[in-house]
């Protein structure tokens, strides 16, 4: 069994490189495509994240495609510093995300480069920018709803992934003070009560839970579970090792809970649980059309962040797990919704059957099953032990 799944593995290693070299040059200035089938734009978000496994390839053709991305962000970013949410597209703006995800990637090439003064201007107005994003000047910033990865999921006010970022790229750029500050006070507990005094400042951590809360702001919160949010702190150290391994426990119990009442049919967590039924207050009328429970972000099994928990595995020293988690990986990868292909490297997947329902050959997903390859198979959580 050990024998297939390493065989399986590699197939699937092969496979995601030949999908990110085929949608290196895609339709709008030859920038990168987002996936081989329905997203021919060039995505700030997916591309920001696609560096991490790009950069692990080392592959000549993808790093140069990589720092042309950067330079063409840099050139469209707005004169606030915001960065936008397509990469040839400065009037496509208002994503949370895509400027802490500029600077990560950007921190990220710097030093795999060894260019530490690439984009500095750049890279000083979008710091400008997120320091504009704390309303209270706590370093911790805000969102909207549906702004940032999630574009019909409601996260409002202090968002844990969001939060996770800018905490990454404080550390990548060396504002160790900063970061050290917003760490403590994502590890304050969120505000209980219907009452907040003014002296009291809301964090992340919930009473009685392992893990952080999805979004908090004054006395309200959701403590829904964010995969991808909590997957991040423990990759970045904001989680300490004994909550890490709290948090971890809690996943693979609850993941397995949920196959026994049919929820879900993968041995993967899924991206959000439990998932918001229509009797829940935190129900939105559009999800009855496009976030079901167990589906898209309600739930659904995204392969781009379950690559993330891997890694976050690897930090958490659960070396066996994390290969165990790859290779259940790797057989999902396989799937694809309409290419003729051995690995349809699909967008996600529903959590009740595990088939896949979004775009085939997509960039994240096969960049992001490379970069927790390399993880496993160094057993360290690349780029991020610096970080930690």
């Amino acid at each position: 069994m050990k024998k297939n799944n390493n065989e399986l593995i590699e197939k699937a290693k092969q496979a995601a490189l030949e999908v990110l070299l085929h949608n290196n040059h895609g339709p709008f200035r030859g920038l990168p495509r987002t996936a081989g089938w329905g997203y021919p734009e060039p995505y700030t978000r997916d591309l920001m994240i696609s560096s991490l496994g790009i950069l692990t390839t080392k592959n000549e053709k993808l790093i140069k495609s990589l720092r042309r991305v950067l330079e063409t962000l840099a050139k469209n970013q707005s004169s606030y510093g915001h960065i936008s949410s397509l990469v040839h597209d400065s009037e496509d703006r208002g994503s949370s995300d895509c400027t802490p995800l500029f600077l990560v990637g950007l921190g990220l090439w710097r030093k795999f480069m060894n260019e530490p003064d690439f984009l500095k201007d750049a890279a000083k107005k979008a710091l400008i920018w997120m320091e504009y994003r704390s309303p209270t000047n706590r370093i911790m910033v805000t969102q909207l709803p549906t702004s940032d990865w999630r574009d019909e999921q409601w996260v409002l006010g202090y968002g844990l992934y969001v939060n996770t970022l800018v905490y990454i790229f404080l550390r990548l750029f060396g504002l160790n003070e900063q970061s050290e500050m917003l760490k403590e006070q994502m590890g304050r507990f969120t505000v209980k009560g219907d009452r907040q005094n003014r002296h009291v400042h809301e964090g992340l951590v919930l009473r009685s839970k392992p893990y952080y809360a999805l979004w908090s702001y004054k006395v309200f919160r959701s403590e829904r579970f964010d995969l991808l949010g909590n997957s991040l702190a423990v990759l970045s150290g904001i989680a300490s090792h004994t909550r890490a391994d709290h948090l971890i426990s809690w996943i693979e119990a609850e993941c397995k809970a949920m196959r026994q009442s049919e929820e879900l049919a993968v041995d993967l967590p899924p991206n959000f649980f439990p998932y918001v039924r229509p009797e829940d207050p935190d129900w939105m009328p559009r999800y009855q059309k496009y976030n079901q429970p167990g589906e898209y972000h309600n739930g659904g099994i995204w392969p781009f962040i379950c690559g993330f928990y891997i890694a976050a595995l690897v930090a958490a020293g659960k070396i066996p797990l994390a290969r165990k988690k790859l290779a259940a990986l790797a057989e999902l990868v396989r799937q694809s919704r309409v290419a003729e292909v051995e690995f349809g490297f699909n967008e996600w997947h529903r959590a009740q059957d595990g088939t896949a329902q979004g775009q085939d050959w997509q960039s994240w997903s096969a960049a992001m099953f490379l970069y927790a390859a390399a993880c496993v198979e160094q057993k360290k959580a690349i780029f991020f032990e610096d970080i930690n």
